[in-house]
């Protein structure tokens, strides 16, 4: 097998494609030949070394595969050699093969592609528990996305609809605004431009969004926050931006809102029923047509530092995803 081995966490140029022993299931672990990775934000951070998870080195980055099983450790029943699965399991997507735990692979209905399958769990999944479970979102109501052109925004907004709701879409520039719009959203800003809070005004008729959905962080957040209706739920979910925003708390008080922390990743570990419920129902929406990944583009595994670079640009509209 060959892999993108991470020996010294200071960043992408470090990282080297090499070849290794194809290794062997232990008991609970599955031997996976990867057919496509995505690449996510975190998996930038890991090899930066600013991820809040540090593996032991050397370690295989790629959080998120897409893949046929060939292989099965002492103990797996419920996974078998041939099936196709889907894991995020937070490292070791950039290879060829990968050992992953059988508990967190999503078994594969047929007609699911590799490439969306690759790209489906982290944003879905983050984006369905932050609006359904976490925001408790209501038909009807407005929700604003803010990085709404990006991976778990354009997943965001396709849940949104699903849930009934109205969304307005925020993004860096026309041409995203336009991808937003071409999935669902009712209504765009472009933040690059003008005021965000006047435009949100304009937007809501002055109301507000009921729920704020926010992966970006940074100077977006306050405006966002300031606008929110009365009783609103303003959604934590990441901080692409960089910055880690600091917001007067007076403001939850006087708008009556809330702020919401999302983290999908606990919430899977603490409450896997729930989580097994709520993939069930993604899925199933998947097959239905209601939400489809948006695909930035495919690339060779082989070009994993060009891919790396891309999404640096914040160029990206939608997922990246590797394929071998």
């Amino acid at each position: 097998m060959h892999a993108w081995l991470c020996e010294n966490p200071v960043g992408v140029d470090a990282l080297q494609w090499k070849e290794l022993p194809t290794p062997r299931p232990q008991a609970g672990q599955v031997l996976v030949r990867i057919e496509a990775a995505s690449l996510n934000f975190p998996d930038l951070l890991i090899v930066q070394n600013k991820y809040q998870i540090k593996p032991p080195l050397p370690f295989v980055p790629g959080s998120e595969y897409a893949g046929l099983i060939e292989a099965v450790g002492e103990g797996v029943t419920q996974l078998k050699v041939g099936q196709r699965v889907a894991c995020l399991s937070g490292t070791g997507g950039f290879a060829t093969h990968t050992l992953a735990p059988a508990a967190l692979c999503m078994p594969l209905p047929p007609g699911f592609p590799a490439v969306d399958a690759a790209a489906f769990i982290m944003i879905y999944a983050t984006s369905h528990h932050a609006l359904v479970d976490r925001a408790q979102l209501k038909p009807g109501e407005t929700v604003l996305v803010l990085g709404a052109a990006g991976g778990v925004g354009t997943a965001a907004i396709q849940i949104a609809k699903a849930k009934g709701a109205r969304v307005i879409a925020a993004a860096s520039s026309d041409e995203k605004c336009e991808l937003c719009k071409s999935i669902g959203a009712d209504a765009t800003i472009n933040y690059s431009q003008g005021s965000l809070r006047d435009a949100i005004k304009a937007a809501t008729d002055g109301k507000g969004p009921d729920v704020v959905y926010d992966p970006v962080g940074g100077e977006y957040a306050e405006p966002a926050f300031r606008s929110i209706a009365w009783r609103g739920r303003y959604l934590v979910v990441g901080f692409a931006s960089g910055p880690i925003p600091s917001l007067p708390l007076n403001l939850p008080l006087l708008k009556g809102a809330s702020l919401v922390g999302v983290f999908w990743g606990d919430f899977a570990r603490r409450e896997p029923k729930a989580n097994a419920d709520m993939m069930g129902e993604l899925a199933q929406w998947y097959a239905e047509g209601k939400v489809k990944p948006v695909i930035d583009r495919t690339m060779p595994m082989a070009q994993l530092k060009e891919a790396y670079a891309h999404m640096g640009s914040r160029g990206v509209k939608g997922k990246l995803v590797m394929v071998n």
